[in-house]
This record gives structure tokens, sequence and C-alpha cells, in this order.
């Protein structure tokens, strides 16, 4: 049962009981389709990213689900005393930022650890907070789909929206008025089996059809179409800085 793993003693449980009463004053969280995340084995749950309050829901509306939520985190994170202790307690997973040949097998053992544990990982795709001046998710990285690509994983994407009114991007905390509505939105398994067999060319492609996923989900909650194109930073002169993202 997917609850077992939230029920068995870890250092979750006094996270959970810290962080999920902090959440719950500032933001409202109504979850649609959670069943879509599975109730046991390993996923890849990938998020769109325009907060740096929203993987703080996310996080919530995992747990609530039943199951851990587990993010992938910049490996210099990890050499931080204390809180790299806590990483590795939790369970979260290190990414090394250049694409080398050691990156590919540690993305190959990252996912192979995942798929015999059952354990699911957070990924955000854009690797950083979106730079779409309305929000949209923009050009994705080939991070998540890598992992699911190695393991056999499925990726769940999931759209929320409203964390904005909370903490605007690059903006500050606004704590009142306080649980402000935020609504998280799960879609089914995206479809990759058309790429898997091409294998590494088909990155791109596949991260393309996680990417409009979970645009299209991000549509619903907005009440309004995605763009027909995603922003790509290289193409506005903009540097991209990305985290969490292999």
């Amino acid at each position: 049962m997917a609850a077992s793993e939230r029920s068995r003693p870890s250092l979750f449980w006094p996270l959970a009981a810290i962080v999920i009463p902090l959440v719950s004053l500032l933001a409202k969280i109504r979850t649609t389709d959670a069943d879509k995340l599975p109730r046991q084995g390993a996923f890849v749950l990938a998020p769109n990213h325009y907060s740096e309050f929203d993987p703080l829901i996310v996080a919530v509306a995992v747990y609530r689900s039943g199951r851990l939520p587990r993010f992938m985190a910049k490996e210099s994170l990890f050499r931080v005393p204390v809180l790299g202790s806590l990483l590795r307690a939790t369970g979260m997973i290190p990414v090394a930022r250049a694409a080398t040949a050691s990156a590919a097998k540690q993305t190959i053992a990252q996912a192979e650890a995942l798929a015999e544990h059952g354990r699911g990982v957070i990924v955000y795709p854009e690797g950083s907070l979106t730079r779409d001046p309305d929000m949209w998710p923009m050009r994705g990285k080939t991070g998540a789909v890598r992992l699911a690509f190695a393991g056999e994983i499925p990726v769940i994407p999931v759209a929320t929206w409203g964390v904005q009114e909370i903490l605007p991007r690059y903006g500050k905390l606004r704590f009142w008025p306080p649980r402000r509505r935020v609504q998280v939105l799960l879609g089914p398994a995206v479809d990759l089996d058309r790429f898997r067999s091409a294998g590494s060319s088909a990155l791109p492609a596949a991260t393309d059809a996680v990417m409009a996923d979970i645009a299209q989900l991000l549509a619903q909650l907005r009440g309004e179409p995605a763009p027909a194109q995603r922003w790509n930073p290289s193409d506005h002169g903009q540097k991209e800085t990305g985290r969490l993202e292999p």
C-alpha cells in the first residue's frame, strides 16, 4: 500500500509536523486527481516552477497523498554541514551540474536505485523559475526524462497555480491574507513509449512532450489556453541558471 511508505518511521515525520502546519497558514491547498500519483513503485513527478515557494506546495500535496516527497538537489548542497546530513537522511538525490559521462552514469544509478526501492522523486524539468513573462512553463531540460528512460519509470506531470499570490517570482513572502487558495492538478503519466526506442536522441522531443502535458494542466487551472510556443531563455538573451535538474 502506498500509505505504508509514509507510515514507516522516518525523519519525514518530524519535518511534516513542522512544515505542513506552517504551509497551511499561508496556503489552502486543493489537490485534484491525486490518484494519478502511483500508490506504490517508482515515479518521477514533474511540476511547473514559477515561485520559490511552490516546492513546499508540491511536497505537502505529495505527502498528503501517502508518498514521500523527495527532490533532486545540487550535489554541492550535500557537502554543507547539517544540511547535507538532512538531505541524505531523507533520501534526496544529489545531481551533478556538468553534462559529463560521469553524470550520465550517475543518472542511470539514480534511476536504478529509485526502481529498486520503489521511491518517487520530484524533478523540475525547467531547471529554474520560468522566465516566461506570463509564468507559463518555459523550455524544459532533459533530466526528468533521462531518469525515466534509464529506469523505465513513469513521468507524472503536475501543475500548481496560486502560489504567486504567496511568494511572487523573485518577490517577497506575503503573510496576509492567510490561507490563499492554491490549486494542484495531476495528470496521467506522459506517453513516452514512442520515444524510448530512439534512446538519447529522443530526449529533447520526449522532454517537450512532458512540458506540453504540464502546460495543458496549467491551462486548465488558469482557464485559458497555453501559448503555442514555450519561452526559450536563450532566444531572449537570458542566462539559464538551473537547480534541481541534471
